[in-house]
């Protein structure tokens, strides 16, 4: 049994990141047969893509995949700790699960990973209240996830497996990615910013860089087995390679997955701090990185950034979102902003809100601000009150709309790049993503799935975008 510990998980050194590589215990290869999986994703793409290993390595265990947790043999839930709201819809899970392992399903084995496992609170928590799940496994050691499991089973009793520490690299972890047509590809793990609203650093470790070999030797498997579209992955992509002690970084990256040939290329998530103009000038030159940028703002007043921690001011934000609109054609940029984090006045909110009016952003993702355990916003007492920030957010939203409407507006009767996902939620209609990152639905034929097509426009809506698929 091992717990996280948060002083552990703050420090940081010097030492050298370790790179190894995932070994499969091929004694472990039967003790799914016959059984079934349930795995539920909450958060980012980061663990979008945890998952896609946790499939890889539950069915090469003998797990077979199922819709329904109600009746499966195993249920994961690979967690995020980001949100509160995240927290309680993983604690929402858990109590259905409770339900299921009393009155119906006694046998079933219960397993939590991804952030919240990283969290001293949860794990006091799911220790002392919550004994009936299996076990809980952290970011750090997800490779192990077979052993474990059969631990767990062999001992039948809780095990909690959760490392507090800078964190290394690891190699061939196998996956089992959810596209055909596009994949992610983690290239930076950890952050060191540590905002002060912000427990990803905790829960994830330091900043990290896979080898630059490693990840152009992913992408080109990648591009021989027919993928369209990578998304680079990162906590904080702009500080790839800071952690080298060589000269390479992403600038030189991105150039480097330009040059394999793969049709499209998006990154997240940014930190305006790390984006350079070298990166700026890479992703203008090269035609398959693709004009989006996901640029967090957070506040647009100098002074509730400093006690963010972001390390930039509402003016040198400005600064950088222009040379990005100036100098990449076509660019569409999206950003994250919080309302209500503790000691905003009604004058900062303003602010914010002339920054949009400035930015004009293509879409936003928008929250209110909810202290996270043990970070020091947390500790903060003039928290704002919760009505304010409803009323805040409300106010800020609706600005949001206007401007994604204006910017979905812009390709209305023009005819578009747009690689094809599946079949719409619209009675025959496809669905796909224009290469800014817009989901359009349109009509067209099931053969044109996972290819990039042209489409025309033909209406749009703040939230929707039709169109028709171009022969």
């Amino acid at each position: 049994m091992e717990f996280p510990d948060y002083v552990k998980a703050k420090k940081r050194t010097n030492e050298k990141i370790l790179n190894e590589n995932y070994e499969f215990n091929i004694n472990l290869r039967d003790l799914g047969k016959d059984k079934t999986y349930y795995l539920k994703t909450y958060g980012c793409q980061m663990n979008e893509h945890d998952s896609e290993n946790i499939k890889a390595m539950l069915e090469n265990m003998g797990f077979t995949a199922i819709d329904d947790y109600e009746t499966a043999d195993l249920v994961i839930l690979n967690t995020c700790s980001i949100r509160e709201n995240a927290h309680n819809k993983a604690f929402g899970m858990l109590g259905r699960l409770k339900h299921i392992k009393e009155n119906n399903n006694p046998n079933l084995i219960v397993g939590l990973c991804g952030c919240m496992a990283q969290e001293e609170g949860v794990i006091d928590e799911i220790v002392h209240k919550y004994k009936w799940v299996n076990f809980v496994i952290g970011t750090h050691n997800l490779h192990h996830l077979p052993e474990v499991l059969n631990l767990s089973i062999e001992n039948n009793k809780q095990e909690v497996e959760v490392f507090s520490k800078e964190g290394s690299i690891i190699e061939g972890i196998p996956v089992k990615r959810d596209s055909k047509y596009k994949a992610y590809v983690n290239i930076i793990y950890g952050c060191d910013k540590f905002c002060t609203y912000c427990i990803v650093p905790f829960t994830r470790g330091k900043q990290r860089s896979r080898n630059g070999k490693d990840i152009i030797r992913e992408v080109e498997e990648l591009v021989k087995d027919g993928y369209q579209e990578v998304t680079l992955l990162g906590q904080n992509v702009n500080a790839y390679g800071k952690d080298f002690d060589y000269d390479y970084n992403m600038e030189n990256l991105l150039e480097d997955v330009a040059k394999t040939g793969i049709k499209r290329i998006f990154f997240m998530t940014s930190h305006p701090w790390d984006f350079t103009d070298g990166m700026i000038d890479v992703i203008a030159k090269y035609d398959n990185i693709m004009p989006f940028i996901h640029l967090p703002v957070q506040s647009g007043s100098s002074r509730i950034l400093k006690l963010m921690g972001r390390r930039y001011t509402k003016e040198s934000y400005i600064e950088l979102f222009d040379k990005i609109k100036e100098k990449v054609p076509g660019v569409v940029i999206s950003t994250d902003i919080i309302v209500g984090f503790p000691g905003e006045t009604e004058e900062d909110f303003k602010e914010t809100l002339d920054l949009v009016e400035h930015c004009k952003y293509d879409s936003a993702y928008t929250f209110i601000y909810s202290p996270r355990e043990k970070t020091p916003a947390a500790a903060l007492t003039n928290q704002v009150d919760e009505k304010v920030k409803e009323e805040r957010l409300q106010r800020l939203n609706e600005l949001i709309n206007k401007y994604s409407l204006e910017s979905n507006e812009k390709i209305l009767d023009k005819t578009v790049p747009v690689l094809v996902d599946g079949i719409s939620t619209k009675k025959g209609e496809l669905f796909g993503y224009t290469n800014t990152k817009k989901l359009v639905n349109f009509t067209g034929d099931e053969s044109l799935i996972g290819k990039i097509v042209n489409v025309h426009i033909t209406d749009v809506k703040t939230w929707s975008i039709d169109g028709e698929s171009v022969e």
